[in-house]
């Protein structure tokens, strides 16, 4: 049975003033994904193209006008238009903000303990989890005691990853979570996130922009087409590919482009042109 279910959602957003109305703006149209226990399923698309919005329908934050998203089953949501208490605990998210996803005023100790004490977890007990979810993160448990802000962008995005792992998710939205940071730390927090998927068997939907970060990453991948999530079975295969995953791939640079434009120069190339021109601007002051 599948983890996450979407059918057929619809969502629309009312455009112009009072004394001027414009046609709504259809972001989702039809749309529908499924998601199995245990895996990683990325969701391609540009800005703009109404994939954030999908994440926001599952996470509960905004409520469809049409369809409905089934989790383990069940409604995600109940009569009264509210995610069950359960299910919310089961379904938690990273953003791409580290910085705005924590309070400055925060220990790292109290960013990872907050939704443990929702639980009614305390003293020792509480202190042995959030001790260990930071050790499984890659911190020194000794570092809790720092302020949120005085960790750097991958740090502080390790801590937000291990306070949505606090409540022991069945499922991990991951929306453009390593889109801000630096490629080496990027390759860092997703070879962490592969070894948590394959160790406490979470499911993760990793909603982003860059192609490249699917590769050996995703099992599966949707990629956002006129408002739609479609699936493609090979997106980094030679045959035919919707057209919103075409314009994905047109927009990766090549790491070192050869023949247009101006050629990259080796770093100590530079430094040493740069290390002669001061010198020469020396002699001549």
């Amino acid at each position: 049975m599948s983890l996450l279910e979407m059918h057929g959602l619809w969502k629309n957003y009312r455009r112009g003033g009072f004394f001027r109305r414009q046609p709504p703006l259809s972001v989702l149209r039809d749309a529908g994904l499924r998601i199995v226990a245990g895996e990683c399923v990325a969701l391609l698309g540009a800005s703009g193209s109404g994939k954030s919005t999908l994440g926001r329908l599952l996470l509960g934050l905004e409520t469809p006008d049409a369809g409905e998203v089934l989790f383990e089953g069940q409604p995600l949501l109940d009569t009264r238009g509210r995610m069950r208490a359960q299910t919310r605990r089961s379904i938690q998210a990273v953003f791409q903000d580290p910085h705005g996803a924590t309070s400055p005023r925060f220990s790292a100790f109290e960013v990872v303990a907050e939704p443990l004490r929702y639980a009614g977890l305390r003293g020792a007990p509480l202190r042995a989890r959030v001790e260990g979810l930071a050790a499984s993160v890659g911190l020194d448990p000794s570092e809790l005691g720092r302020l949120a802000h005085r960790f750097s962008g991958g740090q502080l995005q390790r801590l937000c990853i291990a306070r949505a792992l606090a409540p022991s998710p069945r499922l991990l939205l991951l929306d453009e979570a390593v889109s801000s940071l630096d490629l080496e730390t990027q390759a860092q927090i997703l070879n962490l996130l592969s070894g948590l998927r394959a160790s406490a068997g979470v499911a993760f939907l990793f909603i982003t922009h860059d192609l490249r970060l699917v590769r050996g990453f995703a099992q599966r991948c949707y990629v956002m087409q006129d408002g739609q999530p479609v699936e493609v079975a090979e997106p980094f295969g030679q045959g035919p590919v919707p057209p919103a995953l075409g314009a994905l791939r047109a927009a990766i640079l090549p790491a070192r482009p050869r023949g247009v434009g101006p050629q990259l120069v080796e770093p100590e190339v530079r430094f040493r042109a740069l290390s002669a021109s001061l010198s020469m601007t020396r002699r001549c002051c």
